[in-house]
């Protein structure tokens, strides 16, 4: 969100921050926020997400009385719901940003796709990565407007890059894997096929494993406990972004069940194997540069020994593409919420009329 900020602020919107907790100790100096009101919570990470919504939801909406006029959530996250539902709620018009993303399995990703699918309904303005997810929103008939703008995660993502060192050479990498996983849906099978994988790799072939630990303290415990003694991983701890993205680069290959990471690794130019079983962002898979792997252990192995030990194969998958967004999301999406300012203060009775699908 800190590029759609910074995009509003350049057309005269000042916004003002709302910062759930989602990611203790978040420094808003570090996306070039800290001039922005803001509003820090220190929400309790819950095991059950629709209490996590609740506590969202009450935290916000007192603050909503009598105050904005339009309130833009990201995502599909709880902190995002319960916002929206705060919004909703006190008669705030909410835009989402990254609208449309659908699997159409509610059960994978859980509680994910169901949260992305109720704020869809409900929003005003709908900022669509891609042709595709604004498809799903035709489908769904929803009421809001639709806009493709591609995503605000290949802004950041280019805009970090580019503040990075240069780039190692591909030969110092040539063996190494990135991982990460935490999708709630892999949390009692997938989680220990997914290790048992990265332990078959390290028997099979000459890799070394860089596994970012999730800052959620059950995924934490059970994949420290799981890779424990295997000598080709190694454990870092939670990382920022700019560390994250940097580490994405300097990798080979990278296994994940990131929706985000779906969208980076591409423009990286890195290959990925996706640790699910559905993807609501299929355009990397189409692309070439993402393969869509399961929790199976014999799958991953296979998929990973496939890529590393064929230069060809791992060439085809490497291109850097942008299937979501040239990196001017953000600028877009601060311009139709400039045009639907505009239109408010005219008195315009249908302020969906302006809908660029």
């Amino acid at each position: 969100m800190a590029p759609v900020a910074r995009a509003l602020a350049d057309r005269g919107i000042a916004p003002s921050l709302l910062v759930t907790g989602q990611h203790p100790g978040l420094d808003l100096d570090e996306y070039r926020l800290g001039h922005f009101p803001a509003r820090r919570f220190e929400l309790p990470g819950e095991e059950d997400p629709h209490a996590h919504v609740a506590r969202v939801t009450a935290a916000i909406a007192p603050l909503l009385d009598g105050g904005p006029t339009l309130l833009v959530v990201q995502g599909d996250t709880s902190s995002a719901l319960g916002a929206a539902l705060a919004g909703f709620t006190a008669g705030v018009l909410v835009a989402h940003v990254e609208a449309g993303l659908r699997t159409g399995d509610p059960a994978l990703p859980w509680p994910e796709e169901e949260y992305r699918t109720a704020i869809d309904a409900g929003a005003e303005l709908l900022f669509a990565p891609t042709e595709t997810a604004a498809a799903n929103l035709r489908a769904e008939q929803v009421q809001g407007a639709i806009h493709v703008t591609g995503n605000t995660g290949v802004d950041a993502l280019l805009e970090i890059e580019s503040a990075l060192p240069p780039p190692s050479s591909r030969a110092g990498r040539a063996k190494t894997i990135l991982v990460t996983c935490h999708r709630r849906e892999s949390w009692s099978d997938g989680l220990a096929s997914i290790a048992a994988a990265l332990a078959d790799l390290g028997a099979i072939t000459d890799v070394r494993i860089n596994f970012v630990l999730h800052p959620n303290p059950h995924i934490r415990k059970r994949m420290a406990e799981l890779l424990d003694g295997q000598r080709h991983v190694t454990l870092i701890e939670p990382c920022s972004h700019p560390e994250l993205i940097a580490r994405m680069r300097a990798a080979a290959l990278i296994l994940s069940d990131s929706g985000g990471i779906q969208e980076e690794a591409p423009a990286l130019g890195v290959p990925l194997l996706v640790l699910r079983e559905k993807t609501e962002r299929p355009e990397g898979v189409a692309c070439g540069n993402a393969r869509l792997v399961g929790t199976s252990a014999e799958a991953i192995a296979a998929a990973a020994c496939r890529i590393l030990a064929d230069p060809a194969e791992h060439a085809r998958m490497a291109r850097r593409a942008l299937p979501y967004g040239d990196g001017r999301a953000a600028p877009r999406i601060a311009a139709v919420i400039d045009d639907w300012f505009s239109l408010s203060r005219s008195g315009a009775k249908n302020l969906r009329l302006r809908n660029s699908t």
